[in-house]
């Protein structure tokens, strides 16, 4: 489900956000169909900033990466999505970059992303000849098999992250002079990059944080090119006829990079297998609108975090709700609310591992697993943090110069009484249909509708996450009434009478208060007790059919 979004501190704009008003998925050049424009003809005053909307979206559902259409990374975080920057020319154009393209030319001749996949394909034309780019985030077979992982929590897959982001070229006709530059700046710009070869020849070099290495990761750049090292940056500069191959590949971890292009071609096949095979298991109409749907499955597939079973509402953070706007928030966590959206719609296109993965997850923050139990908070970082403390960050000049630029979120302890309603009705939805429910979250599930009883009188922030005062809002009392009535379905599968009957009546209880205080005198539902406002989170009452 996709609802509009206005609010002061939720989900807004950022590239691959999951809530969407035209914004989120739609905003992504990833979201429609498998091409990308590569640029749009405005009258604008002119920035040195791309549109949002031209900036391609890759993910090993590890991490993700944003790469704009002139073929410059300006957005990526390691080892996690929530980890500081390593590239971060999107929120200041001197916060690093790694740049693969023709010398003299930043505007493609077209972009797509091969169907089925994440792998983004670039043409590139320049007055004397043509050249594809293929870029992705590496995934191969399970790589774990001596040793178990350290980071992973959830049932092992097929296919996993190897930490490498490839970049391959191809001169198809005539020549093409290409230029790399890699630029790292770490910790969100306020490390510089040190660089030094790493092997005999001028293949292989590595970039470090200068003041404090051991904090931050060691980047390691391989190629078939010839590296030229420059201050904090690392160049190479080649002239390609018809038929030469160019590799680069950039590393973080102990899998090895490959040595030369066949090894990465096998490597970017092996990705786009990954993600095909995926994609394959839905359940997707034969219509004209096939592609798109498919686009935004395999988006939403890359905000998952698979070590853990989270989903991140945005691979970005500060990117403005509106132009040189203050509403600019940190998405790189995971929402309950959007997450459980989300899953809805992998749901209704057959995919649903994901659903049990993140179930396993909340299963995890809650204490269920150790056998505590904590309430449930809002949102959680993608490795289960509970604490999220927002941090502006003033030496970055923002998207467009939209400022602050925020870390953190503050609104990880704000009391919103819709994410009881939203997980209840999540794990019913993918519960009814094996008639039955994990052992394991029972416990989980009976907490959540405890919680929804104890407060659902009470005002909260709401689904907007308002930093005023705490209103009634009627869509809060609405999730809360889902909460109850899910949960009295819930308890019926699991055998337990008494509870299904007593959640019942208080659903009925909360649905007779909302219908007397929520609804004005044309009988139309509210935003807010006592207000006339409208509000488009109250379709809510239509999709969890309170109405």
């Amino acid at each position: 489900m996709v609802l509009p979004h206005t609010d002061k501190s939720g989900p807004s704009s950022d590239p691959g956000h999951i809530l969407a008003n035209g914004h989120g998925i739609p905003h992504l050049a990833a979201a429609g169909d498998d091409s990308l424009t590569g640029g749009a003809i405005s009258t604008a005053v002119r920035t040195p900033f791309p549109p949002i909307a031209d900036y391609a979206f890759l993910s090993d559902c590890e991490n993700t990466c944003l790469i704009s259409s002139a073929g410059s990374v300006e957005w990526m975080c390691v080892p996690r999505p929530d980890s500081p920057s390593v590239f971060g020319s999107i929120l200041d154009r001197g916060a690093g970059h790694f740049r693969l393209a023709p010398y003299g030319v930043t505007v493609p001749s077209a972009r797509r992303y091969l169907p089925g996949s994440l792998i983004l394909e670039t043409t590139w034309q320049t007055h004397t000849g043509w050249a594809i780019v293929r870029d992705a985030l590496v995934m191969g077979p399970w790589h774990d098999i001596e040793t178990r992982s350290r980071t992973h929590r959830r049932t092992p897959m097929d296919w996993d992250a190897e930490h490498i982001l490839l970049r391959t070229v191809r001169c198809v006709s005539g020549t093409v002079e290409f230029v790399m530059s890699c630029e790292p700046s770490f910790d969100y710009h306020r490390e510089s990059a040190t660089w030094e070869y790493s092997a005999a020849a001028y293949g292989e070099a590595i970039a470090r944080a200068g003041k404090n290495p051991e904090a931050h990761p060691t980047l390691r750049l391989t190629t078939n090119l010839r590296i030229g090292l420059e201050g904090h940056e690392a160049r190479a500069r080649t002239r390609l006829t018809e038929g030469d191959k160019v590799f680069v590949a950039l590393s973080w971890s102990k899998h090895p990079a490959p040595q030369t292009f066949d090894e990465a071609s096998d490597k970017m096949w092996k990705t786009s297998e990954a993600w095909r095979q995926w994609i394959n298991v839905g359940d997707f109409p034969d219509h004209p609108w096939r592609s798109y749907l498919q686009r935004s499955a395999l988006t939403l597939k890359g905000l998952t975090y698979s070590p853990t079973g989270a989903l991140l509402a945005a691979s970005t953070t500060s990117l403005p709700e509106t132009p040189h706007g203050e509403r600019n928030w940190d998405y790189r966590y995971s929402w309950i609310r959007d997450s459980t959206f989300a899953l809805w719609g992998l749901y209704t296109l057959g995919l649903d591992r994901e659903a049990d993965d993140f179930f396993s997850f909340i299963a995890d923050v809650s204490g269920a697993n150790n056998g505590e139990r904590h309430p449930l908070q809002v949102m959680y970082g993608v490795g289960g943090e509970r604490s999220l403390v927002e941090e502006e960050l003033h030496h970055l000049s923002g998207y467009d110069y939209s400022r602050p630029v925020r870390i953190g979120n503050g609104a990880y302890n704000q009391m919103q009484h819709d994410i009881w309603g939203t997980m209840l009705d999540s794990v019913y939805l993918h519960a009814k249909s094996r008639e039955q429910i994990p052992e394991m979250l029972w416990p989980v599930l009976k907490n959540q509708v405890e919680e929804a009883i104890k407060h659902w009188k009470e005002p909260d922030r709401g689904i907007w996450e308002v930093r005023g005062e705490p209103q009634h809002f009627t869509s809060s009392k609405i999730m809360c009434w889902v909460a109850l009535d899910r949960g009295s379905k819930l308890a019926e599968l699991q055998g337990e009478k008494s509870y299904a009957q007593q959640w019942r009546a208080i659903a009925d209880e909360i649905k007779a208060d909302v219908l007397a205080h929520g609804v004005d005198k044309r009988g139309v539902l509210t935003q807010r007790y006592g207000d006339d406002a409208l509000d488009a989170s109250l379709l809510l009452a239509i999709l969890t059919r309170f109405l």
